[in-house]
């Protein structure tokens, strides 16, 4: 399954696209509520993972890769998301991404093989954001 660019993300890359918001750096967040992904969807949508160990991640600026092409792509490096303790089972079903100041959601993708189950010290899931345009 691919991610989906939800309608507020589509509006937020028009806008820095004509400079008319200055563009935030975004946040990568798992989450843990049993939900697939809509285009009319908002941050509220997604309950954010909390085993212990978790904290999103910040995708700094330059470390995207964009290609140019027929779908041009926009791919980060691999995020992992690391437990630090043994704790109750928490099923985690996808990931979402939000900007840093506003929280605004701009994207979301549902695991197609998951949900991936956190419980163990070093259990781990990892994430490469890709975002998809044509």
């Amino acid at each position: 399954m691919a991610g989906v660019l939800v309608n507020q993300g589509e509006t937020i890359m028009l806008e820095a696209f004509v400079n008319k918001t200055a563009p935030q750096t975004l946040v990568l967040k798992l989450f843990k509520n049993n939900y697939t992904p809509l285009e009319g969807d908002t941050e509220a949508a997604y309950t954010e993972a909390d085993f212990t160990g978790y904290a999103s991640a910040s995708l700094t600026p330059a470390s995207w890769s964009v290609i140019a092409g027929a779908p041009s792509e926009a791919t980060y490096p691999e995020v992992s998301f690391t437990s630090s303790a043994a704790q109750a089972a928490q099923a985690i079903y996808g990931y979402f991404v939000i900007q840093t100041t506003s929280g605004k959601l701009v994207a979301a993708e549902r695991f197609t093989n998951g949900p991936y189950t956190i419980q163990n010290n070093g259990d781990v899931i990892k994430v490469t954001p890709k975002i998809t345009q044509d």
